[in-house]
């Protein structure tokens, strides 16, 4: 789940990545922020970070909604902070994928599985146990380094046609290629996008997974927006620039992961698999939420206005009443929320997190010390602040003790809500 392509420097230009069309409608302006996943070695902490404007603008022409790239792919997660199976439930989801890809397309011994930003090989470990041939590409060398630790073959790259030739000349063409959560993090869309064109064997099947432009507007979701994420998709948008590279879709799914995500299933424009009826559904849901008109983001900046405004009065009220707050989950889209509001140690003392990766170190920005859930409990906390709400059942399953001495779980998106 980190990104897959390489890019010479980009020079920041508000022009869209998909058709070129120069950028004018502001979605949300974020402020300045550092890198969401940067954490802050303790030993730095005397020592300043870089920031950029967060702001992101939607085409007015293909609809797409994206960031300025104000740094390279390889500055970003050549070394990333972000391991995958570190979420239980997240696990779980990659399981289900591949038992659900096994059944439909009938994968086997004489099949290969190849995952773009396979991670720590949180996924392909299901697909070697079930005794299929598989193949992980992932840019992040400390991360692809777990995954080979744990049996499964990584090929340490940047994804993008120039890979995708010499895999399939190393005899890697694909039946399946799964991209989880990386679509977004391509600032070459394109260059991206036709790797699998050329990688993927005539009738097999490339699946995008990506959290769902329609659910991050009607719900609030600014937090997913960070400098990592270049786009925000839809249905309509990622189907013209697979169609634009000789490919088609021809099934999608909705999933509640990340807030609600859209599972998109592709092949060659030529290859045999019928389009299901939830292509022309989802589409229609697009249209009637506003994606591709204009009025449908004009409310969307002012919701993200009051969701801070709430927040910082409910944390101020706190503090003053002497009540303590924490955090968990030290995610990206936290960090972001952290970040624009202008929380920081004084209003949530410490952020738990199950990763030993983050703990030690400190948020980016906020510079709130990240803590094991452990550490966590022993401060006993009035509250608990769940930043990836997305998580928020799991999360409050694994902290239930916090309720032994009173203690109470608080999310802010969409809307402020104490439990």
């Amino acid at each position: 789940m980190t990104t897959p392509t390489a890019t010479t420097t980009p020079t920041p230009t508000r022009s869209c990545r998909a058709c070129g069309t120069p950028l004018h409608r502001s979605v949300a302006d974020l402020g300045l922020s550092p890198l969401a996943n940067a954490y802050v070695p303790v030993e730095r902490a005397g020592r300043g970070e870089m920031v950029h404007p967060l702001h992101a603008f939607v085409c007015e022409a293909c609809w797409l909604v994206q960031l300025e790239a104000f740094e390279t792919p390889e500055a970003i997660f050549s070394d990333y902070a972000y391991f995958s199976g570190f979420s239980a439930g997240w696990l779980a989801h990659a399981e289900a994928y591949v038992a659900a890809m096994q059944a439909r397309f009938g994968l086997g011994p004489d099949s290969r599985v190849v995952e773009v930003a396979s991670n720590d090989g949180y996924l392909l470990r299901a697909v070697v146990a079930r005794g299929i041939p598989a193949l992980g590409i992932e840019p992040a060398a400390n991360v692809a380094a777990v995954a080979r630790e744990r049996g499964i073959p990584t090929e340490v790259a940047f994804f993008g046609a120039e890979t995708a030739r010499r895999l399939r000349a190393e005899g890697h063409a694909a039946d399946l290629m799964a991209a989880n959560n990386v679509l977004a993090h391509v600032p070459d869309i394109h260059d991206f996008v036709d790797g699998f064109r050329i990688l993927l064997k005539p009738e097999g099947v490339a699946t995008f997974e990506f959290p769902h432009l329609l659910r991050m507007i009607a719900e609030r979701q600014f937090d997913t927006i960070y400098h990592e994420h270049f786009s925000y998709l839809s249905l309509g948008v990622v189907s013209g620039i697979l169609e634009a590279h000789g490919l088609r879709v021809f099934d999608v799914e909705a999933w509640p992961t990340h807030g609600g995500s859209l599972r998109v299933f592709a092949c060659h424009a030529a290859a045999a698999h019928p389009q299901g009826p939830a292509v022309d559904r989802v589409r229609a849901e697009e249209r009637a939420g506003g994606l591709f008109d204009a009025s449908g983001y004009t409310a969307f900046a002012e919701d993200v206005v009051r969701i801070k405004c709430a927040t910082l009065a409910f944390l101020a009220d706190l503090r003053l009443t002497g009540k303590t707050v924490c955090a968990y989950g030290a995610a990206a889209k936290g960090n972001t929320f952290l970040n624009y509001c202008g929380i920081g140690p004084e209003l949530v003392r410490v952020v738990a997190d199950r990763s030993p990766h983050k703990q030690g170190t400190l948020l980016p920005g906020s510079r709130i010390p990240v803590v094991s859930p452990e550490a966590l409990l022993a401060q006993r906390p009035d509250y608990v602040l769940i930043l990836p709400w997305n998580l928020k059942d799991e999360i409050a399953g694994e902290m239930a003790a916090i309720r032994d001495w009173g203690g109470r779980f608080v999310t802010a998106i969409p809307r402020l809500s104490v439990f």
